[in-house]
């Protein structure tokens, strides 16, 4: 066997969720009698994989459908239509498949952190009843064994033994966050859904959720899908990028590789809006010309073809091919060659760990 084909194999083992044709439509329902005139693309032929102990981010403006991706491979969500594979006891298993009782043993290993630290949390809950409701819900743990776990957990987080016994409304937003992850970890699971854990919080608790969960991360061997809409957030955490515009990803590279190369003219206007803070680095800001069109009714070819300044004839009737130009670097534009060529004389990666 060649070393090109044994690399191969050894990739596709590696490979922990692999996601292909993923789509969900939303009816729309008038009148009545609640009949169906139409549908919200809301997730619309989606295509990715994650690799065992990485970390990719999902990125794009509000209303593109990453939060509605990140629930559909919980199966929080049924799909429309499309496969989520997830490596279990060594196999690829196609989730959405599973009856209800084999997705409950299948979700110990895939737990979601949710957005809003406030309104995730039960109120009436103590922090002990809410990190400990997954594990005696599986019942993995009861009495002082239960007890024991909690408190590893909230010291693997960053809080004390003797905040057990209270509530939510006596914490801040960023604590709330840190019981929202300890939850989430109780399973000990494979794969975390950070739905923008930190965009609800303040800037300087940000960075703090950020090294924690890249330090939880490291312990506990956890591969994440990380959704954000700030490019910042998603660098610092984030070993590939994938950048999605109206339900489909448009572009996907190492994050270095995106930042400094980006090759899809919606990434090249997102990195433009980055704010710089090196005062000597000019750059110009790329104002996109027109609104998000309606997922109800998409424009024909290209879905970014209305917005996009080097938009040619091809892009308004033909859909782009996804397709790898190498390096692991994938993109779905029928430009991207040439575009490569014109250069970027955007911001680059502010990081100093990169």
């Amino acid at each position: 066997m060649d070393e090109s084909r044994k690399t191969d194999m050894k990739q596709e083992n590696s490979i922990l969720l692999e996601v292909r044709n993923l789509k969900k439509y939303f009816p729309i329902q008038r009148g009545l009698f609640r009949r169906v005139v139409g549908q919200v693309q809301a997730v619309d032929g989606v295509d990715f994989f994650i690799r065992e102990g990485e970390a990719l981010g999902l990125v794009g403006e509000s209303g593109c459908g990453k939060t509605t991706t990140g629930r559909l491979i919980l199966r929080a969500i049924e799909p429309t239509k499309g496969e989520v594979l997830f490596r279990k006891d060594g196999e690829m298993v196609n989730i959405t498949r599973l009856s209800r009782k084999q997705m409950k043993t299948c979700r110990r290993e895939m737990q979601i952190i949710f957005q809003d630290p406030f309104s995730s949390l039960n109120p009436r809950m103590t922090v002990m009843d809410i990190v400990s409701e997954p594990l005696v819900i599986h019942g993995i743990a009861k009495g002082s064994k239960l007890k024991a776990q909690i408190r590893e957990l909230l010291e693997a987080v960053g809080l004390r033994v003797q905040h057990m016994n209270r509530y939510p409304y006596a914490f801040s937003g960023g604590q709330r966050q840190r019981i929202g992850i300890a939850r989430a970890l109780a399973l000990r699971p494979k794969l975390i859904v950070a739905d923008e854990p930190v965009s609800a919080l303040d800037v300087s608790i940000q960075a703090q959720v950020l090294n924690l969960l890249k330090d939880l991360q490291k312990k506990f061997g956890l591969t994440y899908l990380f959704i954000a809409h700030d490019l910042s957030v998603v660098e610092h955490i984030s070993d590939r990028v994938a950048v999605m515009y109206l339900g489909k990803i448009v572009e996907l590279a190492p994050a270095e590789e995106l930042y400094t190369n980006p090759l899809h003219p919606y990434t090249e206007a997102l990195l433009s809006a980055v704010p710089c803070t090196d005062p000597d680095h000019g750059k110009k800001r790329i104002i996109l010309q027109g609104e998000l069109p309606n997922p109800a009714n998409p424009p024909p070819g290209c879905k970014f073809h209305p917005r996009c300044r080097y938009a040619r004839e091809a892009c308004r009737v033909e859909m782009p091919e996804w397709r790898n130009l190498g390096g692991d670097h994938w993109i779905a534009c029928h430009l991207a060659e040439e575009l490569d060529l014109i250069g970027y004389n955007g911001p680059r990666p502010q990081n100093s760990d990169r």
